[in-house]
């Protein structure tokens, strides 16, 4: 993903966060991975000065303090923050969820699967979106 760029995962979910660092490493990828426990470690993370900017952004929309689409709403109105792909990886079906995070501007939107090997899957081919993007864009 994103030329070694790191991967900033922001979810409150301490299972989810071992459960998708897990699923990253078996699928290859090596790109550091940051993680934020809501929207507000994020947003201070992100403009911190010491943190490498990410290649892109997987987040939870449930989360305490600050949720996803609360997120969303403040990090698109940022001109040194808007243009970080994200895409959100969540537990939400609510039609309502999904309408607004892509009115947000998400680059795509995952419902996690129960099962590890389809929660793999999702994280393969979010990889692939990226690593054929980042192909493109060397054109």
């Amino acid at each position: 993903m994103t030329h070694r760029k790191p991967i900033l995962l922001v979810d409150d979910d301490r299972v989810d966060v071992m459960t998708t660092k897990r699923a990253l490493k078996d699928i290859n990828v090596t790109n550091p991975v940051y993680t934020a426990g809501n929207g507000e470690e994020a947003l201070a993370l992100l403009k911190d000065g010491k943190t490498e900017k990410p290649g892109v952004i997987l987040l939870d929309l449930n989360m305490p303090r600050m949720n996803g689409i609360e997120f969303l709403r403040v990090i698109k109105n940022d001109d040194l923050l808007k243009r970080i792909p994200i895409v959100v990886l969540t537990t939400s079906k609510e039609e309502e969820d999904k309408v607004e995070s892509f009115n947000l501007g998400v680059a795509g939107y995952m419902i996690k699967p129960v099962d590890y090997i389809k929660f793999v899957e999702i994280i393969r081919t979010i990889n692939l979106y990226w690593t054929l993007s980042e192909l493109t864009e060397l054109d």
